[in-house]
């Protein structure tokens, strides 16, 4: 399930930070009700030894310039969240909807509309539009005994399998079911060296692509990977993607 909500400056241009991540992540987690945030943020959905928060969001959608280490976006914003979790939308888009006004960073803005989006028909392949960075790694020990984190590119056979993978475990983790791939690809159609994304969240560098992708895969994926997102870090803004129609697109 996934909201497309729309903000507008309070007095006129929103201003953020160069990376804005953690400012949206604060921003959704700060008007979900408190029984909710902590259950998301704290306990989550659990595979393994890992925790799953179960979410994702876009960039944000808007005109913009950037000032010095800001953007200032002029006009209303589009933000798109995701999740497979109904209770964490109903209560974000009803707290937002309450509190009317509402702050963005520095920024004071107004809501203007909330749209819940239609699900969309499952078909196999399909193409998605990254609408933040998927970004895909791997961490290794150095032989001093340091950790180093590789950022896999799309063109790697790594990046599409680990996605995958990243898809079987969230489908594990929110319906205790373990789906095979059944001859699932992911790759990329439509990505160049300018898709490649650098973001700063809470300091630590996040590498990522943005671009056209084609998934292939069976309808568990497909659901899982439009409500909860692609790759690693979806919490933290990354991996939201929507299915894309090449005949309305001009890309």
């Amino acid at each position: 399930m996934r909201v497309d909500i729309e903000l507008s400056p309070v007095d006129e241009v929103i201003i953020l930070p160069l990376h804005y991540n953690a400012v949206l992540q604060g921003f959704i987690y700060r008007h979900l009700t408190a029984r909710v945030a902590r259950w998301v943020h704290d306990e989550g959905w659990v595979d393994g030894k890992r925790r799953l928060k179960l979410f994702t969001f876009s960039r944000l959608q808007g005109a913009f310039h950037r000032r010095g280490n800001t953007l200032c976006f002029a006009g209303s914003v589009r933000l798109t969240i995701a999740s497979p979790v109904e209770d964490l939308l109903e209560s974000l888009t009803v707290n937002l909807v309450r509190s009317g006004e509402v702050q963005l960073g520095t920024s004071r803005v107004t809501l203007v509309s909330v749209e819940i989006a239609m699900p969309s028909p499952y078909r196999r392949p399909v193409l998605v539009k990254a609408l933040s960075p998927i970004t895909v790694y791997s961490t290794f020990e150095t032989p001093d005994g340091r950790k180093k984190t590789y950022y896999y590119a799309p063109q790697e056979p790594e990046f599409g399998r680990l996605v995958l993978e990243n898809l079987r475990r969230k489908i594990r983790a929110w319906t205790g079911e373990d789906i095979p791939p059944d001859g699932a690809t992911f790759r990329p159609v439509k990505v160049s060296n300018r898709n490649l994304v650098v973001a700063r969240y809470k300091g630590t560098i996040v590498k990522g692509w943005t671009g056209i992708y084609e998934l292939d895969a069976p309808e568990a994926y497909f659901r899982m990977a439009l409500d909860a997102g692609l790759g690693a870090k979806n919490s933290q803004g990354f991996g939201c993607v929507e299915v894309w129609e090449r005949r309305s697109h001009r890309e």
